[in-house]
This record gives C-alpha cells, structure tokens and sequence, in this order.
C-alpha cells in the first residue's frame, strides 16, 4: 500500500541575514530580502484526504502573519524546522516534508519519517 501525501504551496516575503557568510557571498551578510516559497508535504490516512488542501494551507499561512517576515539570521533549515513543529502539534505521528526556498530558486528539503 502506497503512503499517501498531499501537498500545499504558499509564498511569504521575509528578510533575513546570514551573519558569519563566507568571503564569497559576504553581502549575505546584510539584511536583505527573498520571498520565501514553502512546500509543504504530509502524510494522509485515505484516499479521500482526512486534511483538506486548503483547510491546511489556510492554517499553514495564519502561522506568518507578519507582512513582512523578520528572520533575522534564520535559515531555511530552521523555518522548516520551526514550522514542523507547530505542525507535528496538530498533526502528530505523520510523515512530513518541508521544503523552504529563497525565491523559489535555493533551498532546502526536511523529511521527517513515521
């Protein structure tokens, strides 16, 4: 039997620094500012989705309601991880993916296996 997952998409500008950048992309190292674009996988129990497409993408998006998310030094990885966690607490013992990118261009992907 195949695991199930359904995925939403949703888009929040941010800005944010990465304070110890490497020579090469020092400009990194000034606040500046990306639109950050989620993907969000988790695992459903049927066919007939016990979560809701746009039940779970309205939940996801009321999590950032900042216009403007300030990230400070937050990477991917960590809004990925920080955003796992408030959904592990709504939605215990399921696979989850979460992927965050910087414009939709780079970044990164969190799989967490029930």
């Amino acid at each position: 039997m195949p695991k199930r997952m359904i995925y939403v998409t949703f888009r929040k500008r941010g800005l944010h620094h990465f304070p110890n950048a490497p020579n090469q992309v020092a400009y990194l190292a000034s606040e500046h500012r990306h639109t950050f674009w989620f993907k969000v996988s988790i695992e459903v129990q049927h066919s007939e989705r016990d979560i809701e497409f746009h039940i779970f993408q309205d939940w996801l998006e009321s999590l950032y309601d900042q216009d403007v998310l300030q990230l400070d030094g937050r990477s991917c990885e960590t809004m990925a991880e920080e955003l796992y966690g408030h959904i592990v607490k709504r939605y215990p013992g399921r696979s989850v993916e979460i992927d965050v990118s910087e414009d939709g261009e780079n970044g990164c992907v969190l799989t967490w296996c029930e």
